[in-house]
């Protein structure tokens, strides 16, 4: 496995590779969902492919400097299992090996982050979509994977590949879960024994509404208060949005008028500073994601 910390280095090094290259971009704190982002990159390149990994915790794409700050980063034990998984190559950059001091170009996207975590985190996608577009560059990558729970992420990097004419096919995966439901995240890590174990009911509510949708509701003030009524008996979660969007392009959706649209039923809320997102998505043959 070759570790990289310079951007320049890694993109000549990559650009004179005669290999099928498929990035999987991390902010690091590596967990099980980050490995199976990880094994499917393998398979998608074969044994003679290149599996590239970055863990960079993206400054441009906090809103909140506590967030920023308190933000894991077992370095080694992330480099140990990119090793234990035969990933190829990692890239381990600094910030200011990524940012220039006087940096001034910054790729914002202007349909789709502006409502849910685009509404609630200003500046946030325009993080996102300019480290994604730098780790493009460098990596020289044919292909990259990126996990469903973050769906909106996914829908703008999507957006962005096809507005920009990008030669990268982004390949998605589903969402990894705990047993009891909750899914993987990084920061799950800092939520404290009582919200952990509280933690599980934002997927139990999404599923209440996901199977009376299944069922035939199509009323979206019964599909939101059934999902609610489960969020609102927590003594600890604070609700930032729960909101049924156009799986297409995330427009607020009021009315179902029929079946044959999908929708996304989205979440964000706050354990203490620890603020979580999932999602389900509503259609007649609704699919865990």
């Amino acid at each position: 496995m070759q570790i990289f910390y310079e951007a320049k280095l890694l993109q000549q090094t990559m650009m004179n590779s005669a290999q099928e290259i498929c990035l999987v971009p991390t902010m690091g704190a590596l967990h099980d969902g980050h490995l199976a982002l990880i094994h499917e990159a393998r398979r998608m390149v074969g044994e003679n492919g290149c599996v590239a990994v970055s863990l960079f915790v993206n400054p441009m794409q906090f809103d909140r400097k506590e967030d920023l700050d308190h933000y894991p980063r077992p370095v080694e034990k992330d480099l140990e299992a990119c090793q234990n998984a035969k990933v190829d190559v990692v890239f381990v950059p600094t910030p200011d090996e990524m940012y220039a001091k006087n940096h001034s170009i910054v790729i914002a996207e202007n349909a789709l982050s502006q409502a849910l975590c685009g509404a609630s985190r200003p500046g946030h996608f325009a993080g996102v979509c300019t480290v994604v577009m730098k780790l493009f560059q460098i990596f020289q990558c044919h292909s990259a994977i990126f996990g469903e729970k973050d769906f909106q992420q996914l829908a703008i990097i999507r957006r962005m590949v096809r507005d920009l004419n990008l030669p990268v096919k982004i390949i998605e995966h589903a969402t990894i879960r705990e047993v009891d439901g909750l899914a993987m995240s990084s920061r799950n890590a800092r939520l404290s024994a009582e919200h952990r174990a509280d933690a599980p009911r934002i997927w139990k509510a999404l599923t209440e509404a996901k199977d009376a949708y299944q069922l035939g509701e199509r009323n979206v003030d019964s599909l939101m208060k059934r999902a609610m009524s489960i969020l609102e008996q927590s003594p600890y979660l604070r609700i930032d949005y729960l909101s049924l969007v156009d799986e297409e392009n995330l427009s607020l959706v009021e009315t179902i008028a029929d079946s044959s649209g999908n929708f996304v039923l989205a979440f964000a809320g706050f354990y203490g500073s620890v603020r979580l997102i999932d999602h389900v998505t509503l259609s007649a043959q609704a699919t865990e994601m």
